[in-house]
């Protein structure tokens, strides 16, 4: 790909891209910011991540995504993690901290890209102050949350449904990760189909690719011989770990995770946190697999770099995804393009991305009948899971990173463009 001399401010208000995986607020944007910020830093696009500072001794500035691209973290409030309903409070200290930062460095962007609704108001005013397209990414949708929400304190309040909207209103153009988000955005937030790109995240295939399973479970110290199911992600109710964990009590029931010597292991949060700091879902689901006669069987590892997640979905036998809601998926992505069958909710854009019975198995959300069906078929066909995961692997080749940056590119230079 030819060189590309733009320079981008990214906006990712709440969350930064080097985090650790697994925590309550890292997951599939995190990827998408910094791969996204790496791959365009070798076409010559210069990009500016700016994050809210969450750690008075990380340096402000990092040079950690290469390219001479900084992640830029600005002081907004308590150096901490906050929750989300208080961040909204310190976006103007953001912003007013973004323009110090570009006003000392007296640099220029050409557009700025901003994910998540917060951000996006940050970019609004950044938007009207330097007089530069806007576009934007939502990653999750609030009132999509709010349909699958399954009691009330898992509801979006209005203050995030306003927010939204007044984002939309200010962006020139939103990206959508698939054409199930796109509808959404036009049914229920009355988006004009003109100011949405359907662009998916991509995947990075010089990271992510088939590992020999021998090679992969040495790595991580499971026998050779062992077969292991994979959940990757936020562990949150949204994410319906209590449905697989059901699927597995079933299987085991009916014998099947003994004759086999099968296991569930589950990346994600704090699983070793006291009594009082541990995450109120994650309590709950090694609750259920006690009562369930699970301790044996479900391993919850906790969070896991992002460079050893390549080994464990190698070693799968299959990544389940058993959300709720996704707007993408990238976990499933992933696991795919390391040669791994993936078992998902037909929620969002799994339904787009995991085809069935050629890349994965699609299932309702929230059944863990059909869920353990799939999974038995896994387990009792010879060759079934290695068949699948081929075809997986070569799926996952059309959203290598460079095919989806290049993609990002025409965005950029048609909305600019079209501004100006």
């Amino acid at each position: 790909m030819e060189k590309e001399f733009l320079s981008i401010a990214m906006i990712s208000y709440h969350t930064c891209p080097l985090a650790t995986l697994g925590g309550k607020d890292t997951g599939g944007m995190n990827v998408y910011v910094r791969e996204l910020t790496r791959h365009l830093g070798r076409i010559g696009v210069h990009v500016d991540v700016f994050t809210r500072s969450q750690d008075e001794h990380v340096p402000h500035v990092l040079h950690d995504l290469g390219y001479g691209n900084r992640v830029v973290h600005i002081p907004a409030g308590p150096e901490i993690p906050l929750p989300k309903t208080e961040l909204v409070e310190y976006i103007p200290q953001f912003t007013a901290g973004i323009l110090r930062f570009t006003q000392e460095k007296n640099i220029h962007y050409h557009l700025i890209h901003s994910h998540y609704w917060m951000s996006g108001l940050a970019a609004e005013t950044l938007k009207k102050t330097w007089n530069v397209p806007m576009i934007h990414m939502f990653h999750t949708l609030g009132l999509m949350k709010n349909r699958v929400a399954q009691s009330n304190d898992q509801l979006e309040g209005e203050y995030r449904i306003s927010g939204e909207k007044q984002v939309i209103k200010a962006a020139d153009r939103i990206v959508a990760a698939t054409a199930a988000e796109q509808s959404q955005l036009e049914f229920l937030y009355k988006v004009p189909s003109t100011k949405v790109a359907v662009i998916p995240p991509g995947v990075d295939t010089d990271h992510f690719y088939c590992i020999p399973p021998d090679e992969s479970k040495a790595v991580i110290e499971i026998c050779p011989d062992c077969r292991m199911f994979l959940f990757v992600g936020r562990i949150e109710p949204l994410k319906g770990v209590d449905t697989l964990i059901r699927a597995i009590a079933i299987l085991k029931e009916k014998g099947l995770m003994t004759r086999h010597p099968y296991s569930l292991s589950i990346i994600g949060g704090d699983p070793d946190a006291s009594t009082m700091e541990m995450n109120v879902e994650m309590a709950r689901l090694q609750r259920l697999c006690h009562d369930l006669g699970l301790d044996d069987m479900v391993v919850f590892l906790g969070k896991r770099s992002q460079d050893s997640l390549p080994y464990y979905y190698s070693a799968a036998e299959a990544v389940i995804v058993p959300s709720h809601y996704e707007s993408f998926g990238m976990v499933a992505l992933e696991a795919m393009a390391c040669g791994t069958p993936v078992v998902a909710s037909q929620v969002g854009g799994l339904a787009f991305l995991v085809q069935d019975g050629v890349t994965g198995f699609v299932v309702p959300d929230g059944d863990p009948d059909i869920l353990a069906n799939r999974l038995s078929r896994l387990i009792l066909e010879p060759g079934l899971s290695q068949q699948l995961g081929d075809q997986a692997t070569a799926c996952a080749q059309e959203y290598a990173w460079p095919n989806i940056t290049s993609r990002i590119m025409n965005l950029y230079k048609s909305t600019a463009k079209d501004i100006h």
